[in-house]
Parts: structure tokens; C-alpha cells; sequence
């Protein structure tokens, strides 16, 4: 099997979802792919959704598509996200930037140099600038200096091409989509589907944005209300690094939130601007998940926190983040699981090239036997296989 079709996902997968990934429509899979809709791990059926039943009622472990189908497609994108969908991740991350203008828009950051073809653009040549987000020193474009109809005529491209080299035959396909956008996509699917479509949504850089005059949370709100998403029981999780925007957004909706959790040595930078000067190690403690369980319903925790590296970079033995979690009531959705060897452990590489697959399927069940009650997945296809060996196995 060539390093293309090693990477690619099932060929009727791609037939099935073609006309919606290509195209941007939203044509339905052939009837007998089995991508429509995913085999819940725990009853070997289709996946048990429901209908306004609450993050309790999907399946686990939850796969979510991070930035969609990132592995197979330019991430953030319409195609992306939809591809996702067909291949049957339970839930789609849309990460939220602003627009000069206020508008929300999906980019996982909001220098856009990397994702757009912005620098093709010599009308917004004058727009390249040097910032400092978070206490990191960035030059480049930044959505808050375009307005939405000025970042509608880029296109967005791959992130990583020297990684995946395969997904930037779509570079071009694609506008960055704002989420209101994605909230009619997954509004047209639900019904098309019989089912809701969960979204898993970010807020990136709050303090940095809310000092703008650009604040996310409220616009966030008002069209999780406008969609009616704000419900504690809606198909909906909201995400953020910064516990303090989760605080904000609790609020205003009821939807479940979930904190995520870097290095275990970092600060969020909402506590780095207030002084606090907890790190992340203190927030996984008893008593930091106790607090964080006040006010959320879950954490996002790198995977490293989960399962540390040796000094190799070979996976060691689990930490009790997960007992402790599910003491406080709290779930699980770590972050991210890719195919890739450069994003592997070291004892689940192999070969040599790093842009290669390694043995992606034994990486997932080490992280998955933890207990943890979802993963990131920038291939969510070989996380679904990958739980459902799990329950046969198990």
C-alpha cells in the first residue's frame, strides 16, 4: 500500500461523502457505507445521539473531530467539518475568532498567515503586523484587522503541507466559515440525519480579545440562543483555556463547559493578567478539579497529562487525573490523537519517516483503557475502529 492510500480514508467513505465534502453540499452517504452514522462502542448499534438528552446520552468514548477532519482536510473548513460528520465523529471543534467587524469566524488562531492565502494578496499586503498574543510575540495577518467580507475573499489552505502533503490538493476549495455558518451546517445535517450534530466550540484568547472591545462570550451566546444551543441538555460543549471565559459563558447559557488544560507547569493567561498564580498542576489536584466542577462540566487535558512521556518519549504509567475527574463528576475529553509519527509517542512510531503513519491503533487503546470519556482526533475514523476494538476486546 503506497504513503497516499495509507493515509486516505476508506474509499467508500470518500465516494459516499464526496458530493458534500467537495462540492460543500450536504448529499447524503450511499445507504450501506456504515459512515453515516457511527457504532456506538457500547451497544454495538448506531449511535445513540438522541434528541436534546444532554452530553450524557453519547456514546464513550466520544470522538471529536478536532478542527473536523483535520488529518484528511484543510482544517476549519466547511470540507473539513462535513468529512468529519460522514465519518462519523460524534462531535465537530469549531475554534472561534472575531472579525474587525464583530463577527465570529472559524480559525484555530487568529494570525491567519499559516490557514489563508492572505499573503497572495497584495491589497492586504499593508495588514502584516507584529502582536503579541498571550505573551507570545507573533507577526503576521490577524482576523481582528479584517472585516468579514475582507477575510471572505481568502481561501484557506493546509497548515502543515510538509506533514500533510495529500491535503493540499483542497487548498483554494474553501472560505474561512463563520459559525454562524457551521450552526446552519449542522442545523441542515441534523434534520437531514435524523439526529443532532454536536459542535464542541472554543473561545481563543478571550482576555486578549475582550481587551479589543471585541469580547467573545457574548457574541457567542446570543447565537447559541439564536440556534436554540444554550441549553444545558443542547448538542453543544463550550470550550475554553482561559477558566475564567467558561465562568462568563456559564452566565449567560446553560450548555456544558469544558476547561482545557496545557503543561502542567503553564498558567492560563486569563490567571497570568489577574495574578493568580496557579499553574495547571494545581488545577488538576483534588481540590483544583473540585473548583473547576463548581462551574463546568468537564475538562480537556492535554494527553500528556493523562498518560506522561518518559524522558524517550515513551509513554509511562497513567496519573490518576482521570479517578480524580469522575470523583468531582467532571468528564474527560483529552487532546489530540494523529496518525502521524511526529505526533506519536516514541514507542508507537514507526520507521523513520516522521510524515508517516505509526501504529496509531495501539497509541489510542493505551490512551483509551485510562477511562477518559472522549479523545481529540485529527483522523476519526481510526478513533471510532480504535473504540470499538476496545469494547470487543475488552
Amino acid at each position: 500500500m503506497t504513503q497516499g492510500e495509507r493515509r486516505t480514508p476508506a474509499r467508500r467513505t470518500v465516494l459516499g461523502a464526496a458530493g458534500a465534502t467537495v462540492l460543500g453540499a450536504s448529499t447524503a452517504l450511499a445507504a450501506g457505507t456504515g459512515t453515516a452514522q457511527a457504532a456506538d462502542p457500547r451497544t454495538g448499534g448506531a449511535a445513540t445521539h438522541g434528541h436534546g438528552r444532554g452530553y450524557r446520552s453519547l456514546p464513550v468514548p466520544t470522538v471529536i473531530g478536532h478542527r473536523g477532519a483535520s488529518g484528511y482536510r484543510p482544517e476549519h473548513t466547511l470540507g473539513s467539518y462535513q468529512l468529519a460528520l460522514d465519518l462519523g465523529a460524534h462531535v465537530i471543534e469549531q475554534d472561534l475568532v472575531p472579525t474587525k467587524d464583530g463577527h465570529l469566524v472559524c480559525r484555530h488562531e487568529n494570525d491567519i498567515s499559516g490557514t489563508t492565502d492572505v499573503a497572495d494578496h497584495p491589497e492586504f499586503a499593508s495588514r502584516k503586523t507584529t502582536k503579541s498574543i498571550d505573551g507570545t510575540t507573533l507577526t503576521g495577518w490577524f482576523t481582528e484587522d479584517f472585516t468579514l467580507a475582507e477575510l471572505k475573499t481568502l481561501r484557506a489552505k493546509e497548515r502543515i503541507p510538509g506533514t500533510r502533503q495529500e491535503n493540499t490538493l483542497y487548498d483554494g476549495r474553501w472560505t474561512v466559515p463563520t459559525f454562524e455558518e457551521v450552526l446552519r451546517w449542522a442545523e441542515d445535517e441534523g434534520r437531514r440525519r435524523g439526529r443532532e450534530v454536536w459542535l464542541h466550540v472554543e473561545t481563543k484568547h478571550p482576555t486578549y480579545f475582550r481587551s479589543l472591545g471585541l469580547g467573545l462570550e457574548e457574541r457567542l451566546a446570543k447565537q447559541l440562543r439564536r440556534y436554540g444551543r444554550h441549553r444545558a441538555n443542547s448538542p453543544v460543549f463550550l470550550q475554553s483555556f482561559e477558566p475564567s471565559s467558561i465562568q462568563r459563558l456559564a452566565k449567560l447559557v446553560d450548555a456544558p463547559g469544558v476547561v482545557l488544560l496545557s503543561g502542567a507547569s503553564s498558567r492560563p493567561w486569563d490567571f497570568v493578567q489577574a495574578g493568580d498564580p496557579r499553574t495547571v498542576a494545581d488545577l488538576v489536584t483534588p481540590k483544583g478539579l473540585r473548583w473547576i466542577a463548581s462551574y463546568a462540566r468537564g475538562i480537556g487535558p492535554t494527553l500528556d497529562l493523562v498518560i506522561p512521556k518518559d524522558a524517550s518519549g515513551r509513554l509511562g504509567d497513567p496519573t490518576t487525573l482521570v479517578r480524580d475527574a469522575h470523583a468531582e463528576g467532571l468528564i474527560l475529553h483529552p487532546y489530540t490523537h494523529r496518525n502521524e509519527n511526529s505526533f506519536l509517542p516514541a514507542d508507537f512510531r514507526r520507521g523513520t519517516d516522521p510524515t508517516a503513519y505509526g501504529d496509531a491503533f495501539g497509541s489510542l487503546k493505551r490512551y483509551l483503557e485510562t477511562g477518559i470519556d472522549g479523545i481529540f482526533a485529527d483522523n476519526p475514523d481510526t478513533a471510532l475502529l480504535a473504540a470499538a476494538d476496545l469494547d470487543t476486546r475488552g
